[in-house]
This record gives C-alpha cells, sequence and structure tokens, in this order.
C-alpha cells in the first residue's frame, strides 16, 4: 500500500479554493474555502498555506480566482486586472521562486486566449493540472530519492517538505514516503523548526498521521544527535535553488548542513525543477524578513520582554559544497552542480 498522504493541502472545488489551515495544525484540521484572490494572497503570507510547490500552486488558483472575480468584457481589460492580482499575489513570499514560476504559468496561458470566458477556462483548466503534477512531480522525485536510502536508515529532516508543503506527497518527505514504500524500515527524526514550529507542528503531525515513526527533537539538539550517531542521513526541501547548486530553505537549513559535512552525513535536498532559480546568483536573492513576534511570543504567550530587537530571516543559504546530492523528477543532481543541474534541465525538455 503506497503511504500516499490523505492529506490533500490545497484543491480547487465549485469554482473556490479549499486548503488547509495550516496555522490550526497540530490540534485541529480545519479546511478554509476562498472565493476572493485577496484572501489567498493572505493564506500566503500568514502561512495558512506554506512551502514553495503549494504556494506556486495557491498562486496559479489565487490568479483562476482573480479572473472569474473580473467584471472585464475584453480580453485587454481582463489581463490588466490579472497583472494586478499578480502582483498582490506575488508580494506575499519574495524567496520561494514557485510563486513566481505558478503565477507565469499562468499569465501566459490567459495571454494566449481571445475572449475573456475562453480565457477563464484556460486558466481553470490550467491550475487544476499543475496540482495534479505537483503530485505526480512529488512521486517521481521520491522515487529517485528513495534508492539513496537503505534499510534501517535514520534520516533527519528540518522543517516540513511534506504532503503540507506541496499539493500532496511532499517533496523530502515524498522521498521519505518513497523509501518506506520500496519496503525499507526506516526511521525520521524531526526537528522542531523555530519559531514556526513547522516541524512539530506539520512534519510530526504529518508523518504520525501517515504511520511513519518520527522523534521530535529541539533544533539545539541537531549536533548532539548526529554526535552520538542517531541519525545517518538529512534530507530537507528548498524554497529556491540557484544553477550553481546554493539552496534557499527554511531557517537553520544552513546549520544542519555544517554539523551533518562535520559527522561525515550526507545531506540532501529534494526540489522539483520549479523550485530552480537558473537566472539569479547568490548576491541578487532577497532573503524575507518576517515579523519579531514570530520569535518574542508562542501564540499569544510572551517569551520575550518588551521591546526587544528582533533579527527574524525566514531562510538560509547553504553552499553546494555542503550538499550530496539534489534529488528532482529529472534525476539526482551531484557535484559540480552547475553541470549536473543543466543536465537535468536538458532531460526534461
Amino acid at each position: 500500500m503506497e503511504s500516499f498522504s490523505s492529506l490533500k493541502t490545497i484543491e480547487w472545488k465549485n469554482n473556490s479554493v479549499v486548503m488547509i489551515d495550516q496555522t490550526k495544525l497540530p490540534t485541529d484540521l480545519v479546511y478554509v474555502t476562498y472565493t476572493d484572490y485577496r484572501d489567498v494572497a493572505n493564506a500566503i503570507k500568514t502561512l495558512i498555506i506554506r512551502g514553495a510547490p503549494a504556494i506556486g500552486v495557491a498562486g496559479a488558483f489565487g490568479l483562476a480566482l482573480a479572473s472569474l472575480q473580473s467584471k472585464a468584457e475584453t480580453k485587454d481589460n481582463l489581463i490588466a486586472d490579472l497583472e494586478q492580482a499578480k502582483k498582490i499575489l506575488f508580494e506575499t513570499r519574495p524567496t520561494a521562486v514557485n510563486l513566481a514560476w505558478g503565477l507565469e504559468q499562468i499569465m501566459n496561458v490567459a495571454k494566449k486566449g481571445t475572449t475573456p470566458s475562453e480565457i477563464k477556462e484556460l486558466i481553470i483548466q490550467t491550475a487544476k493540472i499543475m496540482a495534479e503534477d505537483d503530485i505526480k512531480t512529488n512521486m517521481a522525485m521520491g522515487k529517485h530519492g528513495s534508492e539513496l536510502f537503505q534499510n534501517n536508515d535514520t534520516i533527519m529532516t528540518h522543517c516540513n517538505a511534506g504532503s503540507l508543503a506541496t499539493v500532496a506527497y511532499g517533496t523530502a518527505l515524498g522521498v521519505i514516503r518513497a523509501t518506506k514504500d520500496s519496503g525499507k524500515n526506516i526511521k525520521v527524526i524531526a526537528t522542531e523548526t523555530r519559531p514556526v514550529q513547522q516541524g512539530s507542528r506539520l512534519t510530526a503531525f504529518e508523518l504520525n498521521h501517515d504511520g511513519i515513526d518520527v522523534s521530535l527533537i529541539p533544533d539545539t539538539a541537531v549536533g548532539y544527535t548526529m554526535a552520538n550517531r542517531l541519525v545517518n542521513k538529512v534530507v530537507v526541501g528548498a524554497d529556491r535553488i540557484l544553477r550553481t547548486g546554493h539552496v534557499y530553505n527554511k531557517i537553520g537549513t544552513y546549520q544542519v548542513a555544517l554539523m551533518a559535512k562535520q559527522h561525515g552525513i550526507p545531506f540532501y535536498v529534494a526540489a522539483p525543477l520549479s523550485t530552480f532559480d537558473m537566472k539569479s546568483n547568490p548576491q541578487d536573492v532577497i532573503i524575507e524578513q518576517r515579523k519579531g513576534t514570530e520569535v518574542t511570543q508562542i501564540g499569544d504567550k510572551k517569551t520575550a520582554p518588551d521591546g526587544i530587537k528582533v533579527i527574524n530571516p525566514a531562510f538560509d543559504m547553504t553552499p553546494p559544497e555542503l550538499i550530496s546530492g539534489i534529488i528532482t523528477e529529472a534525476g539526482v543532481a551531484k557535484p559540480p552542480y552547475e553541470k549536473s543541474i543543466k543536465k537535468l534541465f536538458e532531460a526534461k525538455k
């Protein structure tokens, strides 16, 4: 039986977008329904939906809603309305590449239509196909990735790159699911991933929900866990990967990778080709800074004195020399990355 997670993060139903409200997990599994693209933008901004592949599809569905909301009677006016919606949706999370990718795909399709009604139909169909493709992509990635893991491996993961970060199945957790599906016995160690706890709230919830053996550790116990040989592989997701193999992922990934290197533990990244940014250089990438209250309180409970300064980046950069392999739906890229990443894109064409 494939451990295909029964959690569907986002879908299109009756001309509206239905998604799991991830801020309510792990205590409540709540679905929210939106008919206004501004609500989708707000959901991306406030982490009701998060994870690079999931927000790529959310952006596409957001534009589908925007097309339905538009009163435009000509193609040009509809495109203008869509451009406005695209701007609002894009500004929600600047670091993740999939969001820009999802919005771009939809705008390209919209421009091919002739009448407003034809364009709306095209957009909705394309967005739905993107959601289905996300699952297929993750399953292909999982299959490639599962070959890197052995029976009785204990795999560490950071943040949430599971079903909840995608439409379903997951990237890093998709690799873990596929490894389990191939008959190998595996255990997972999940970091809590402060300050928003995606590891404890989401990864632990999701793996537990799917019957995969998971232990939770505080972020500060990564070194301890590795030094005591409690883990022998690491796999994480990514929000952006450059052609050079520099990986942008949830804050804390860099220190996990550094410690893995120190302890001789292979460190893998799993992400679809839609997460790759083949144009930017490391110095061009804007790291999203999030509000200080994520760090100075947990829920409504204050954990720091008033008026304290806070540095709260959402992501960090892991350099290619710390990465053992990058798992994609087209295969696994190995160092030197400039060459191997280019090859994967050529193979995909």
